[in-house]
Protein backbone atom coordinates (compact mmCIF):
# COMPACT_ATOMS: atom_id res chain seq x y z
CA UNK A 1 0.00 0.00 0.00
CA UNK A 2 2.01 3.29 -1.28
CA UNK A 3 1.32 6.14 0.99
CA UNK A 4 0.30 9.83 -0.23
CA UNK A 5 0.40 12.79 1.14
CA UNK A 6 -2.89 14.15 -0.07
CA UNK A 7 -4.95 16.86 1.08
CA UNK A 8 -7.36 14.48 3.21
CA UNK A 9 -4.49 12.46 4.47
CA UNK A 10 -3.14 15.86 5.74
CA UNK A 11 -6.18 17.08 7.14
CA UNK A 12 -5.96 13.46 9.01
CA UNK A 13 -2.92 13.75 10.44
CA UNK A 14 -3.97 17.40 11.13
CA UNK A 15 -6.56 15.71 13.60
CA UNK A 16 -4.00 13.58 15.15
CA UNK A 17 -1.48 16.40 15.79
CA UNK A 18 -4.49 18.64 17.35
CA UNK A 19 -5.34 15.56 19.64
CA UNK A 20 -2.06 16.70 22.33
CA UNK A 21 -3.29 20.76 21.84
CA UNK A 22 -6.42 19.79 22.66
CA UNK A 23 -5.38 17.28 25.86
CA UNK A 24 -2.86 19.71 26.86
CA UNK A 25 -5.61 22.74 27.03
CA UNK A 26 -8.45 20.53 28.57
CA UNK A 27 -5.94 19.51 31.36
CA UNK A 28 -4.63 23.41 31.78
CA UNK A 29 -5.08 24.87 35.18
CA UNK A 30 -6.65 28.28 33.03
CA UNK A 31 -10.01 28.08 32.22
CA UNK A 32 -9.59 30.09 28.60
CA UNK A 33 -7.09 27.04 27.68
CA UNK A 34 -10.10 24.43 29.30
CA UNK A 35 -12.24 26.99 26.70
CA UNK A 36 -10.05 26.33 24.15
CA UNK A 37 -9.88 22.77 24.13
CA UNK A 38 -13.11 23.01 22.99
CA UNK A 39 -12.64 24.83 20.05
CA UNK A 40 -9.85 22.46 19.50
CA UNK A 41 -12.36 19.40 19.61
CA UNK A 42 -14.22 21.57 17.14
CA UNK A 43 -11.61 21.60 14.63
CA UNK A 44 -10.44 18.14 14.79
CA UNK A 45 -14.31 17.64 14.46
CA UNK A 46 -14.36 19.79 11.06
CA UNK A 47 -11.35 17.66 9.73
CA UNK A 48 -13.12 14.84 10.29
CA UNK A 49 -15.99 15.91 8.08
CA UNK A 50 -13.50 17.83 5.56
CA UNK A 51 -11.28 15.41 4.80
CA UNK A 52 -14.06 12.90 3.35
CA UNK A 53 -15.91 15.78 1.47
CA UNK A 54 -12.16 16.29 -0.14
CA UNK A 55 -11.68 13.08 -0.66
CA UNK A 56 -14.74 12.26 -2.16
CA UNK A 57 -15.19 15.80 -4.55
CA UNK A 58 -11.83 15.42 -5.74
CA UNK A 59 -11.16 11.67 -6.16
CA UNK A 60 -8.59 11.63 -3.14
CA UNK A 61 -9.62 8.47 -1.95
CA UNK A 62 -7.13 5.91 -1.25
CA UNK A 63 -6.63 2.57 0.72
CA UNK A 64 -4.35 4.93 3.13
CA UNK A 65 -6.75 7.26 3.71
CA UNK A 66 -9.81 4.65 4.47
CA UNK A 67 -7.48 3.22 7.13
CA UNK A 68 -6.02 6.19 8.79
CA UNK A 69 -9.42 8.32 8.70
CA UNK A 70 -11.03 6.25 10.98
CA UNK A 71 -8.01 5.16 13.26
CA UNK A 72 -7.91 9.19 13.34
CA UNK A 73 -11.14 9.43 14.78
CA UNK A 74 -10.41 6.84 17.57
CA UNK A 75 -7.28 8.59 18.34
CA UNK A 76 -9.14 11.92 19.21
CA UNK A 77 -11.85 9.87 20.84
CA UNK A 78 -10.22 7.74 22.74
CA UNK A 79 -8.27 10.28 24.31
CA UNK A 80 -11.15 12.76 25.48
CA UNK A 81 -12.58 9.85 26.89
CA UNK A 82 -10.31 8.47 28.50
CA UNK A 83 -9.24 12.61 29.89
CA UNK A 84 -12.85 12.26 31.33
CA UNK A 85 -12.10 9.41 33.31
CA UNK A 86 -9.23 11.28 34.68
CA UNK A 87 -11.24 14.32 35.42
CA UNK A 88 -13.75 12.21 36.82
CA UNK A 89 -16.13 12.99 34.77
CA UNK A 90 -17.57 9.54 33.09
CA UNK A 91 -17.63 6.39 34.66
CA UNK A 92 -13.91 4.51 33.47
CA UNK A 93 -16.03 1.29 32.80
CA UNK A 94 -17.64 2.55 29.90
CA UNK A 95 -14.82 4.31 28.50
CA UNK A 96 -12.61 1.29 28.74
CA UNK A 97 -15.35 -0.83 26.59
CA UNK A 98 -15.32 1.98 23.56
CA UNK A 99 -11.86 1.84 23.79
CA UNK A 100 -10.99 -2.10 24.06
CA UNK A 101 -13.53 -2.53 21.17
CA UNK A 102 -11.83 0.37 18.97
CA UNK A 103 -8.19 -1.25 19.46
CA UNK A 104 -9.75 -4.90 18.42
CA UNK A 105 -11.46 -3.07 15.18
CA UNK A 106 -7.85 -1.25 14.53
CA UNK A 107 -6.19 -4.71 14.58
CA UNK A 108 -8.39 -6.19 12.61
CA UNK A 109 -8.67 -3.65 10.02
CA UNK A 110 -5.06 -4.19 9.78
CA UNK A 111 -4.68 -7.46 9.85
CA UNK A 112 -7.15 -7.44 6.67
CA UNK A 113 -4.67 -4.77 4.65
CA UNK A 114 -2.22 -7.01 5.56
CA UNK A 115 -3.61 -9.98 4.09
CA UNK A 116 -4.88 -7.41 1.24
CA UNK A 117 -8.21 -7.77 2.04
CA UNK A 118 -9.37 -3.95 3.34
CA UNK A 119 -12.80 -3.51 4.51
CA UNK A 120 -14.54 -0.08 4.17
CA UNK A 121 -16.08 1.71 7.62
CA UNK A 122 -20.08 0.98 7.30
CA UNK A 123 -22.82 3.47 7.79
CA UNK A 124 -23.36 2.14 11.36
CA UNK A 125 -19.50 2.93 12.11
CA UNK A 126 -19.74 6.23 11.29
CA UNK A 127 -22.41 6.41 13.03
CA UNK A 128 -21.59 5.44 15.89
CA UNK A 129 -18.42 7.94 15.58
CA UNK A 130 -20.53 10.89 14.71
CA UNK A 131 -22.67 10.08 18.18
CA UNK A 132 -19.36 9.39 19.94
CA UNK A 133 -18.07 12.98 18.59
CA UNK A 134 -21.54 14.59 19.96
CA UNK A 135 -21.19 12.95 23.36
CA UNK A 136 -17.79 14.41 23.79
CA UNK A 137 -18.90 17.56 22.74
CA UNK A 138 -21.30 17.83 25.29
CA UNK A 139 -19.14 16.55 27.81
CA UNK A 140 -16.90 19.41 27.06
CA UNK A 141 -19.06 21.79 26.73
CA UNK A 142 -20.54 21.38 30.16
CA UNK A 143 -17.03 21.21 31.62
CA UNK A 144 -15.90 23.99 30.09
CA UNK A 145 -19.29 25.90 30.62
CA UNK A 146 -18.83 25.77 34.41
CA UNK A 147 -15.63 28.09 34.07
CA UNK A 148 -17.86 30.83 32.45
CA UNK A 149 -19.10 33.25 34.27
CA UNK A 150 -22.42 33.92 32.64
CA UNK A 151 -23.35 29.74 32.77
CA UNK A 152 -22.10 29.57 35.77
CA UNK A 153 -23.98 31.94 37.80
CA UNK A 154 -27.61 30.91 35.36
CA UNK A 155 -26.78 27.26 35.42
CA UNK A 156 -24.38 25.88 37.57
CA UNK A 157 -26.46 23.88 39.68
CA UNK A 158 -28.01 22.08 36.14
CA UNK A 159 -24.33 21.76 34.53
CA UNK A 160 -22.84 20.42 38.13
CA UNK A 161 -26.44 17.58 38.09
CA UNK A 162 -25.91 16.94 34.61
CA UNK A 163 -22.11 15.95 34.87
CA UNK A 164 -22.52 14.21 37.91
Amino acid sequence: MKFTFSPPNQLTFLRILLTPVFLAFLFSADPVLRQLSLVVFILALLTDWYDGWVARRWGYVTRWGTFLDPLADKVVTSAALIAFIYLDLVPPWTVWIIVVRDIAITLLRSYSEYKGKPFDTTRLAKTKTFLQFVLIYYVLLLYVGKDIEYFRSRYGDLIDKLLD
